[in-house]
């Protein structure tokens, strides 16, 4: 294979775009929370930028991409610090190998800073960037090799073993449902149950506090979302316009099935709702963007919408305060995803794979299952772990004063808004 400067525009260009989406999911976290813990919630997305950044150019991408070590993780040891790949002759398709390493390295990022908006308004943000080089090395890494490293020649033209799911389980994972939004939605889960609720949760009112900034950080990341998965076609060509065209099939459907869940059950239609099921959308087009028609795409849009709608309420019934809404959205919105590619997959699409309604039986439909179901319980178990144990080394919540007062004032000594004359 020869570089093709195409390609490597189109990957660049869309590493630019996905690194764009953390900043987008600052504003759209920043706004749904009350002012007075926006700029802590915005730093703790770029927070993950800056420790998972250089945790990935040191160690991540070996651990990620390495030559596995049975399936489970890989080797980092000729990838350590990625001097090894500067070479010209060190390619991945028709992109040099470093293109590459750019553009996995915005997944780590996002993958990491999704689970912040569980633990809105209440964690110490010192522990939270120890939380994030920890989990990063320990459940994301090895998950994403399990996912994306695929049997094949490395960056030097060896030949290679890769992760399990990809190669023996076959699951189908584009560009993250499981690897991404599954693992981060039930990270943050495990993270609630570590941090606790809020101090008034279910009992105070605790609306955004700027919803223009949620509109704004849902369109970055509507946006970068066509970086997100056209850009893992790693060139531009057919399998990348195809998932462009299901991307925006599946994110609008959502979009409007879950406005007409609230139409339905609360009478209105909220700009809050309409951020929220784009987003749901995008979630859940993301693992089967490359194996389904652009019909099965509003048809996975629109049952994620419903789903995801119907879901983030459960938070209040049971009891656990996932602030804001990571995993009625990412959770719930992958595992709806994931497991539909068994359903609506369509060997019309680039992937080639028929799944139950196109008469291809139940073959996918398992491989989807047991993909999402292990990356599912992995990260919870795990998670819980690292959250407990970072708990009671150094404390993973603020006190209840600092809650209180707000943890822009007493974690950052600022304010995000000086409104005093």
């Amino acid at each position: 294979m020869t570089i093709d400067s195409g390609d490597t525009a189109w990957l660049l260009m869309s590493s630019a775009m996905v690194l764009l989406m953390t900043v987008g999911l600052s504003f759209f976290y920043g706004g749904m929370v009350r002012s007075k813990s926006v700029l802590n919630m915005m730093m703790m997305s770029f927070g993950s930028m800056a420790t998972v950044g250089v945790s990935w150019v040191l160690w991540g991408f070996g651990l990620a991409f390495g030559p596995s070590w049975g399936g489970l993780v890989g080797d980092p040891r000729d990838l350590l610090g990625l001097d090894d790949l500067l070479s010209p002759k060190a390619i991945s398709g028709t992109v040099p190998a470093m293109a590459f390493v750019l553009f996995q390295a915005a997944f780590a990022i996002i993958a990491v800073a999704l689970i912040s908006g569980a633990i809105a308004d209440r964690a110490k943000f010192s522990t939270w960037m120890v939380f994030t080089v920890v989990w990063a090395t320990v459940v994301y890494f090895p998950v994403a090799h399990w996912v994306f490293a695929f049997d094949r020649q490395d960056f030097l033209g060896r030949p290679i073993q890769g992760g399990w799911i990809a190669n023996s389980v076959r699951a189908i994972d584009f560009a993250g449902g499981t690897a991404i939004h599954i693992c981060a939605g039930a990270g943050a889960l495990a993270l609630v149950f570590v941090v606790g609720n809020r101090h008034g949760f279910g009992s105070d009112p605790m609306r955004p506090h700027n919803l223009t900034l949620v509109m704004l950080g849902a369109g970055l990341l509507w946006f970068g979302w066509f970086g997100f998965n056209a850009g893992s076609a790693l060139g531009a060509g057919t399998t990348a316009a195809v998932v462009a065209v299901n991307t925006l099939a599946a994110s609008s459907a959502a979009c409007c099935a879950w406005l007409v869940v609230e139409h339905v059950r609360d009478g209105r239609a909220t700009s809050l709702g309409a951020a929220s099921g784009v987003v749901s959308g995008l979630v859940s087009i993301t693992p089967g963007c490359h194996a389904v028609t652009p019909v099965g795409a509003v048809a996975i849009g629109a049952l994620t919408g419903v789903a995801c709608a119907s879901t983030v309420g459960l938070k209040h019934r049971f009891g656990y305060d996932d602030s804001l809404d990571v995993v009625g959205v990412h959770l719930i919105g992958g595992l709806v995803g994931t497991v539909l590619i068994g359903f609506f997959a369509s060997a019309h699409a680039p992937a080639g794979v028929d799944g139950l309604l196109y008469g291809g039986g139940f073959d996918q439909l398992w491989r989807q299952v047991v993909g999402a179901l292990v990356v599912l319980v992995v990260a919870f178990v795990a998670t819980l772990l690292i959250g407990f144990a970072l708990h009671r080394l150094w404390g993973f919540r603020v006190d209840r004063e600092a809650e209180l007062e707000g943890v822009d004032v007493v974690l950052h000594a600022e304010s995000a808004y000086e409104l005093k004359v």
